[in-house]
C-alpha cells in the first residue's frame, strides 16, 4: 500500500509542475492582451484534470484494495495461527486431563477383568501342571495298551488252534468255579468218567449238589467263524461269519443234548447240562444272529452259559451247600451245647467246694490266732518279764482274717448248694 501512496504523490507533483510551466508561458505574452488592472488567474481546473489524468484512481483503488486484503489476510492468518496455537494448547491440556481420567476409569473397569485373567492364569498353570503329570500316566497307559494289544493279538493267533482253544476254555471254567467258591464241590475231567451205551461221557466238570445229584458242565469254544468275522472288513462277510458262528453253537448244543449226562447221576440230578462258553461276546453275538438259539437249546435240556451266568448258578448252589452243612452240623452243635452246659455245672460245683474249704480254713485260722493270743503269748511275756529275752525284741502281732470268700449268688450255684433232700421227705 505504501508503493501506491508514493505513486499518487509523484503524480500529484508532476501535475503541479505542469501547471507552473503553463503559467510561466502566460506571463510572457503581451501585456496588452491581459485585462487591465487584474493579475492572470491560475487554472485550477486544468490542474485537477491533470492530476486526475496522472492518477489512475481505479488502479490505486484496486491496489489499495489488494493491499488491504493482503494485510487483512496476513492479520487474519496471524490471529488464526495464534488462536490455533492457543486452542491446540488448551486441547492438549484437556486431552491430558481427560486422558488421565479415562485411564483411571479404564483401570477401574478393567480391574475385575484383571482379577479374572489372573485367576484364569493360575488355572491354566494348574492345568498345565496336571497335564504334565498326567502325560506320563497317559504314556504309561499307552504303553500298557500297546502291550495289551500285542497280548490280544498273540491270544487271537493262539485261539486259532483247536487244542489251544480247548485248554483256554477249561482254564476259564476252573477260574469261574474258583471265584464262586465251589472248587471243593466240583469234580473235573480227571476225576470223573461216565459211561452210557458203551460210550465214554467225559464232561469237563461235574458240580455236586447237596441233595446228592450232579450237574455236568462241558466247555465249548467254537471261535473259528467268530475270529473270521472280527477280521472281516465288509458288512456282508461279517454277517455271514456271525451266522456261521451261531450255527456251530447250535450244533454243539445239539451234540450235548444227545449225550444226556443227567441219566447217569440218579433221580436227584436236574435233567439238564451246562454248555459253558468262555466269553460274554461269543454268546451274545451268537444269540443276536440266531434269536431262537437259546430257546431251542433249553428244549434239548442244554443251558448255554457265559462266565457271568455260570457264576450266578454256582453261587446259588454254594448257598445251598452252606445250608446243607448247617443242617448236618446242627445235631453236633446241640450235643456240644449240652456237654458244655454239663461241664459248666461241674465247674460251679467245684467252685462251691473251694468256697466252703476256704471258709473252713478261715475259721480254723481265726481259732488258732485266738489260742495264740490267749495262751501262748501270755507265757512268752513271762519270759520277757524274767529277763530271759531282751527288752527290744518285739513280739509280732498276728491279726485274724475277717474276710469271708465271696459267695456265688447265681441260681445255678444256689441250686447246687442246697442240701440233698432226705428220702421219703
Amino acid at each position: 500500500m505504501e508503493i501506491f501512496i508514493v505513486v499518487a504523490l509523484a503524480a500529484l507533483t508532476v501535475a503541479v509542475i505542469y501547471s507552473a510551466v503553463q503559467a510561466g508561458k502566460a506571463k510572457q505574452a503581451p501585456l496588452e492582451q491581459a485585462p487591465t488592472g487584474l493579475a492572470p488567474s491560475v487554472d485550477t481546473a486544468s490542474i485537477v484534470e491533470a492530476v486526475k489524468a496522472a492518477i489512475d484512481v481505479g488502479a490505486i483503488s484496486a491496489g489499495v484494495q489488494g493491499a488491504v486484503e493482503s494485510q487483512m489476510l496476513k492479520t487474519a492468518s496471524e490471529a488464526l495461527a495464534n488462536n490455533n496455537e492457543q486452542a491446540a494448547k488448551q486441547a492438549n491440556e484437556r486431552l491430558e486431563n481427560q486422558g488421565s481420567k479415562i485411564e483411571d476409569q479404564t483401570k477401574l473397569l478393567l480391574q475385575p477383568f484383571a482379577a479374572q485373567v489372573e485367576a484364569l492364569t493360575k488355572q491354566v498353570s494348574a492345568l498345565q501342571e496336571t497335564y504334565a503329570n498326567e502325560k506320563g500316566t497317559i504314556e504309561t497307559l499307552a504303553n500298557q495298551l500297546g502291550g495289551l494289544q500285542e497280548t490280544t493279538t498273540s491270544l487271537r493267533n493262539a485261539l486259532k488252534s483247536p487244542t489251544a482253544r480247548g485248554s483256554w476254555g477249561e482254564n476259564q471254567l476252573r477260574n469261574v468255579i474258583r471265584i464262586a467258591g465251589m472248587e471243593n464241590y466240583c469234580d473235573f475231567t480227571e476225576q470223573f468218567t461216565g459211561n452210557e451205551n458203551e460210550r465214554n461221557q467225559r464232561p469237563d466238570a461235574v458240580i455236586n449238589l447237596p441233595s446228592g445229584g450232579r450237574i455236568a458242565v462241558d466247555s465249548k469254544a467254537p471261535l473259528n467263524a467268530y475270529l473270521r468275522m472280527q477280521e472281516a472288513t465288509d458288512v456282508p462277510t461279517q454277517e455271514s461269519e456271525l451266522k456261521e458262528h451261531a450255527r456251530v453253537m447250535r450244533a454243539h448244543a445239539k451234540a450235548l443234548a444227545d449225550k444226556k449226562y443227567w441219566d447217569q447221576f440218579g433221580h436227584n440230578t436236574p435233567d439238564f447240562v451246562v454248555m459253558f462258553v468262555p466269553g460274554e461276546g461269543f454268546v451274545a453275538d451268537a444269540m443276536k444272529a440266531d434269536t431262537t438259539l437259546l430257546a431251542d437249546a433249553l428244549q434239548g435240556r442244554v443251558l448255554i452259559a457265559s462266565p457271568v451266568n455260570l457264576i450266578a448258578l454256582l453261587l446259588t448252589i454254594a448257598k445251598g451247600w452252606q445250608s446243607h452243612k448247617l443242617n448236618e452240623q446242627a445235631e453236633v452243635v446241640a450235643k456240644l451245647g449240652s456237654e458244655l452246659y454239663e461241664r459248666v455245672g461241674n465247674v460251679l460245683e467245684e467252685v462251691l467246694k473251694m468256697g466252703r474249704a476256704i471258709g473252713t480254713t478261715n475259721t480254723a485260722y481265726n481259732d488258732m490266732v485266738a489260742s495264740l493270743e490267749g495262751r501262748l503269748l501270755v507265757t512268752l511275756r513271762r519270759f520277757k518279764e524274767l529277763g530271759v529275752v531282751q527288752e527290744n525284741t518285739p513280739i509280732k502281732e498276728i491279726s485274724p482274717v475277717d474276710k469271708s470268700p465271696r459267695p456265688l449268688t447265681s441260681p445255678e450255684a444256689q441250686k447246687l448248694d442246697e442240701p440233698p433232700k432226705e428220702l421219703g421227705a
